[in-house]
């Protein structure tokens, strides 16, 4: 959703006429980009047609998935966030987003109105809530009085551009390559991992020629040369966008959550080491095996009383295997592998970027 939220968001404000643009050096491309997004005249509101394909689950052979019968995996393969489709967008110029996904079982709808970001999904008639914490001295500016003002930087030059891309030792980066989407010149770039082994083959973006605003961004797994996660416009429009465009109420019946991300223990003294909290497991504690992009992460937390039984109900549907003896659940992915399990009061999560035979690997070495 993090990804979605920013492709969108990004996407929002493109703008530009002109077919293919032509030929130029990836650094002075970037210049160009930079220097037409921090001039020009605003714009006022956009309207566009995107399309969103997603194949990150195709085959994690989930069980139920897609079945109706209303399981929680069910509902997670019945959403358009996982299997892709067509819907609209439109953003204010005061910032404010709204994006529909269009489903058999009704839109899922996301919405950020500056401070708050909701996320609607009729499958399982239920409304995500969460409120962007909000931090002084940000990229923004205080103005102290509780609003923010543009900050204003400097245009790298086109040498310190060039020198900046040079210095990206673990990545390959393509030049600007010449293109067109949703009817505006615009060029793309890719990155790719230099390293081998692990499931990220690599990320494309592409921006507006004339404006320099991103209309394209994708993500591609090391098996397959169709992008795993796309999400691109197909027609774009620039004008006021009306007020009654970004209310949205849900029915009366719907169930609604708020996400609160976990915070920092602001209670426990400077001094405390990491390893007295990893094995008093009052807080998770996250640590990586490896190194780059095919290193493994490893979150333990104490197990909770209770737990157990939503855990279940949560992993539904994902396929078992044995770590030590033990039962866990597992769900492989196009770009990666998802793992856990609990022993002996702990619950381990284990991911990567890797094929889930070393993840498990990493697993039974806990």
């Amino acid at each position: 959703m993090v990804a979605l939220g920013i492709s969108a968001t990004a996407l929002a404000s493109a703008l530009g006429t002109g077919p293919t643009p032509p030929a130029k050096p990836l650094p002075e491309a970037i210049h160009d980009a930079l220097a037409a997004g921090a001039g020009g005249d605003q714009i006022q509101g956009v309207s566009a047609n995107i399309q969103l394909t997603d194949h990150l689950l195709e085959g994690a052979n989930l069980a139920g998935g897609g079945d109706g019968s209303g399981s929680a995996t069910g509902q997670l393969t019945s959403s358009p966030l996982v299997t892709g489709g067509n819907g609209r967008m439109w953003v204010d110029k005061d910032g404010r987003v709204r994006l529909e996904l269009q489903s058999e079982k009704g839109d899922t709808q996301v919405l950020y109105d500056g401070s708050t970001v909701s996320i609607y999904d009729a499958a399982s008639n239920t409304l995500y809530r969460y409120t962007v914490p909000t931090h002084r001295g940000d990229a923004t500016g205080d103005s102290g009085s509780g609003t923010t003002t543009p900050a204003h930087h400097e245009i790298p030059t086109v040498a310190k551009i060039e020198e900046t891309i040079s210095h990206l030792d673990h990545v390959n980066v393509s030049g600007a390559t010449p293109t067109d989407i949703a009817g505006q010149a615009a060029y793309t770039v890719r990155v790719s991992p230099k390293e081998a082994g692990s499931l990220i083959g690599g990320a494309e973006l592409s921006w507006d020629a004339t404006n320099g605003v991103p209309l394209r961004a994708a993500i591609y797994s090391s098996t397959s040369s169709s992008p795993t996660l796309e999400l691109t416009a197909t027609s774009i429009s620039y004008g006021p966008v009306a007020a009654s465009v970004f209310e949205f109420t849900p029915p009366s019946n719907a169930k609604i959550e708020e996400v609160v991300l976990p915070k920092k223990d602001s209670t426990k003294p400077a001094s405390s080491s990491s390893s007295s909290s990893t094995h008093s497991g009052e807080h998770p504690h996250i640590t990586t095996r490896g190194q780059g992009i095919t290193s493994v992460a490893v979150l333990e937390s104490k197990s909770k009383e209770g737990a157990a039984q939503t855990s279940s109900t949560t992993e539904e549907g994902l396929q078992k295997v044995k770590i030590n003896g033990v039962e866990a659940s597992e769900l492989p992915t196009e770009l990666g592998t998802l793992l856990s399990f609990e022993r002996s009061g702990v619950r381990y999560l284990v991911a990567g970027a890797v094929d889930p035979a070393a993840v498990e690997a990493v697993a039974k070495g806990l």
